[in-house]
């Protein structure tokens, strides 16, 4: 048995497994309530969103690994070190690797590096992703399978590897990061408005998959987040953005990041297959 789960308590019939007996079914075993000490995977965790993310886990208690991968024209390796330095000064232990989601290979090293370091895995958040916009009509092939591949192959390679920690100690959470676009897309969208969409459809089939062992799957759909890449769109989709907000303001990364771990939290513990809208009423215009 992975010594990973030594610091769970309970048992199961091994030979239930062969005789149709689904491993749900087994007693569970305990996992203590609460953040800390617990362990949270953030993809794409070095910049951005997934760098509140990574530190509002570091913040609750949670030992966190992260993973990113270089992007044309940003250190993101410098970033990624910047994140970990922070979460480490809340006390937090960290992981940081290179891992391309889109690739299982690497996803499952990164989810071994993890366990071999920390245990186990509690929580994940699916937070990598990118968009490569452009009318349909001249959307180049690269663009539509770049942007399917990550946002929701990406996703999909890291619930799978996932799962079966999650299943044998009978607890886990994933959350992954939609967009209001997935509802309710502007022009020059389209592969990245199918990729979330896609993704809150894999968002509800994990949670039907998992909810027998005690695993909930939801998801997130921010609207504008004042991030780094939103400081790179005119300033007129920005002002845009702000009008159309029935707050009159676009999100904060703390804004998400709240809503992610509350969703992790034993408070959540009864929702699942759901997609929150964090988008200041955007999507009541």
């Amino acid at each position: 048995m992975p010594a990973f789960f030594g610091e769970f308590e309970g048992r199961w019939d091994p030979e239930a497994e062969h005789s149709g007996t689904t491993l749900e079914q087994a007693l569970p075993l305990m996992v203590p309530a609460g953040f800390r000490g617990k362990v949270a995977v953030v993809t794409g965790g070095a910049t951005g969103l997934g760098r509140c993310i990574a530190m509002e886990f570091a913040r609750l208690g949670c030992r966190v690994a992260i993973c990113y991968v270089e992007l044309p024209g940003r250190d993101v390796s410098e970033q990624a070190l910047l994140t970990e330095t922070a979460c480490a000064a809340m006390g937090a232990e960290v992981h940081a690797a290179r891992c391309d989601v889109r690739d299982r290979v690497s996803v499952d090293r990164f989810l071994a590096d993890t366990v071999q370091r920390f245990g186990t895995v509690h929580y994940l958040v699916n937070n990598a992703g990118i968009a490569m916009d452009g009318a349909l009509w001249r959307m180049p092939d690269h663009a539509w399978r770049d942007v399917l591949d990550t946002n929701v192959t990406g996703a999909f390679n890291c619930i799978r590897a996932v799962a079966p920690i999650f299943r044998k100690q009978h607890y886990g959470r994933v959350v992954s990061v939609s967009a209001h676009q997935a509802s309710r897309p502007g022009f020059g969208v389209a592969n990245y408005a199918a990729s979330k969409a896609a993704l809150e459809g894999l968002t509800r089939a994990a949670a039907v998959e998992l909810g027998p062992a005690n695993v909930n799957v939801n998801a997130v759909a921010p609207g504008f987040i004042r991030t780094e890449r939103l400081m790179m769109l005119p300033r007129e989709v920005i002002e845009r953005a702000q009008k159309h907000s029935v707050l009159g303001r676009v999100a904060e990364p703390e804004d998400v990041a709240h809503v992610i771990t509350f969703l992790c939290s034993d408070e959540a513990r009864h929702v699942t297959g759901q997609t929150i809208v964090v988008d200041g009423g955007l999507s009541l215009e």
